[in-house]
C-alpha cells in the first residue's frame, strides 16, 4: 500500500495535468496546493521508521525525488543583486483594511520600485496617495487597482477583463509603462475573479475567463519587457492561469505563500514577467490584509 501511495503522489507532483478537471475542476484544486503533497513524503518516513519497513523506505524515494526536482530550486539561493533588477510589491490591500496608512507604510518599507495594489476602495484611495507621495511620486489608478512608482508612468488605460455574466460596475485591470533608469517597461496590474470551493467542488469559471483576457491582452502588448503584478486568484501550478504561464516568465526562487495571511498556505498573489526574470519572490510581514504582500526581484534582459 505504502508503495502506491508513493507512486501516485510521484506522478501528480509530476504530471498533476493528469488530474482531471471535468469533475469539480479537482485538477486546479490539487494544483492550489501542490508543493504540500511533499507531506507525504513525511508521513512515509514516519510508517517505515515505525514498522521497521525497508519497503516503505525505499517507496518514499520517489516522491521525495519528484518533489526535490519540481520544487527543489525555489529554495536555493538566488544570484546576487545585479545593476538591471528591479523590486516591486505586489498586494492585495483588501477593502476591509482598517489601517491603509500603516499598510502604505509597511510596503514602502521594501524600497521597491512599483508597488501594485488592489481592492482599493474609494475611502481608503486618499491615504494610499497621500502616505505614498513622497516616495513614490507617480501613480495610476483604474478602478479598485493602483500602481505607485518611483519612476514616471506614461500611456495607462484600463484593461477589460470583466467576464461574462457580471453587471456590476467592475474594473481589475490597467496597463500603463513606467519609464525607468533601464529603458521603457510596460506593466500590467490585474485582480483575476475569486474561485470558491463548494460541495461541487472548486468554481473556477470567471477566474479562468478572466486570465484568458489578461493572456490575449499580454499577447498583443508590443513593448518589452512586461511585467504582470497582480491578485490572480490562482497558483502558477494552476491550469487555469496556462494563458499567462505559458507566455510569461514566473519567480525562479522563493515559495512566498501569501494567502490566507493568519496561516499562508498557497500563493495567488503574482509577478510575472516577459523578456526578463522574476529572480525571486518573498512573502512580507502582513498588513491589515487578509492577504501578505509579496515583494519580487526582476532582472531586466
Amino acid at each position: 500500500m505504502s508503495a502506491v501511495v508513493a507512486g501516485l503522489t510521484a506522478g501528480l507532483v509530476l504530471f498533476p495535468g493528469l488530474a482531471p478537471n471535468s469533475v469539480g475542476r479537482l485538477g486546479s484544486l490539487l494544483e492550489a496546493f501542490l508543493p504540500w503533497l511533499g507531506l507525504v513524503v513525511v508521513v512515509l518516513l514516519g510508517v517505515g521508521l515505525l514498522r521497521r519497513s525497508a519497503v516503505t523506505l525505499l517507496a518514499l524515494l520517489l516522491p521525495a525525488a519528484a518533489w526535490t526536482y519540481t520544487f527543489g530550486g525555489l529554495l536555493l539561493p538566488g544570484a546576487p543583486p545585479g545593476a538591471r533588477d528591479l523590486v516591486v510589491v505586489q498586494h492585495n490591500v483588501s477593502d476591509e483594511n482598517t489601517d491603509p496608512a500603516g499598510t502604505a507604510r509597511a510596503l514602502a518599507e521594501a524600497g521597491p520600485d512599483l508597488i501594485a495594489l488592489e481592492e482599493l476602495v474609494p475611502s481608503a484611495l486618499p491615504v494610499y496617495e497621500r502616505t505614498l507621495a513622497r516616495e513614490y511620486p507617480h501613480h495610476a489608478v483604474r478602478g479598485t487597482v493602483g500602481l505607485w512608482s518611483r519612476h514616471p508612468l506614461t500611456g495607462t488605460r484600463p484593461l477589460d477583463i470583466k467576464p461574462e455574466g457580471i453587471e456590476e460596475d467592475w474594473r481589475r485591470g490597467l496597463r500603463t509603462s513606467a519609464r525607468t533608469p533601464h529603458g521603457d517597461i510596460a506593466v500590467y496590474v490585474a485582480h483575476l475573479p475569486s474561485v470558491r470551493l463548494g460541495a461541487g467542488g472548486l468554481v473556477s469559471h470567471r477566474r479562468d475567463e478572466s486570465a484568458g483576457l489578461l493572456g490575449r491582452a499580454v499577447a498583443a502588448e508590443t513593448r518589452d519587457p512586461v511585467v504582470l503584478l497582480g491578485d490572480l486568484n490562482g497558483t502558477v501550478d494552476d491550469r487555469g492561469l496556462a494563458p499567462l504561464t505559458t507566455r510569461m516568465n514566473v519567480a525562479e526562487r522563493g515559495f512566498a505563500f501569501s494567502y490566507p495571511a493568519g496561516l499562508p498556505l498557497t500563493r495567488i498573489d503574482q509577478v510575472m514577467a516577459r523578456s526578463a526574470t522574476v529572480a525571486d519572490i518573498r512573502a512580507l510581514p502582513a498588513t491589515g490584509s487578509d492577504h501578505l504582500p509579496v515583494a519580487a526581484r526582476i532582472t531586466l534582459d
